[in-house]
């Protein structure tokens, strides 16, 4: 079994400012409309409680059946600055990562944020080939970024 600890950061400059790009990560309805990393991927459950001890959970089926679920809690929260939650990711039940996810945003110029997103992750890998496990993390940088596409939308 391979257990593996990477970590990765994700920079976005969205036009909008930072007290919009955070209530797009507070609000429930706006977080579940941008939030799924794969387009064909259909929302079963979504639940969030934006607030620090607070729970998010979303369930979601692929096309081929597979179930996977995002278990979440806030750690931290300090309102347009900063959100710290861990979070675990399930494949059929199966957990397969366990993460630290801190994002910060910052004002550049009137109307732009940067938002910074480093996710700290352990890969609970089934399997003893290191390459499965890279695929898997380039899966996850690929799907935090499908995300976050769909965040820069939200403000077009």
């Amino acid at each position: 079994m391979v257990v593996t600890n990477t970590s990765f950061t994700i920079e976005r400059i969205l036009p909008a400012s930072k007290e919009k790009v955070f209530a797009a990560w507070a609000n429930p309805e706006s977080k579940r409309r941008w939030f799924s990393c794969h387009d064909d991927w259909k929302t079963v459950e979504f639940s969030m409680d934006f607030k620090v001890g607070g729970k998010e959970s979303n369930l979601v089926i692929t096309p081929s059946g597979n179930r996977h679920v995002f278990d979440a809690t806030y750690y931290d929260i300090i309102p347009n600055e900063r959100i710290v939650y861990a979070f675990g990711m399930y494949m059929n039940d199966i957990r397969i990562s366990v993460s630290l996810v801190t994002v910060i945003f910052d004002t550049l110029i009137e109307g732009r944020t940067k938002m910074s997103f480093t996710e700290q992750i352990v890969l609970l890998g089934k399997v003893s080939d290191e390459g499965v496990q890279k695929i898997e993390i380039e899966c996850r940088i690929e799907g935090t970024n499908a995300g976050f596409d769909r965040l820069v939308k939200e403000f077009s």
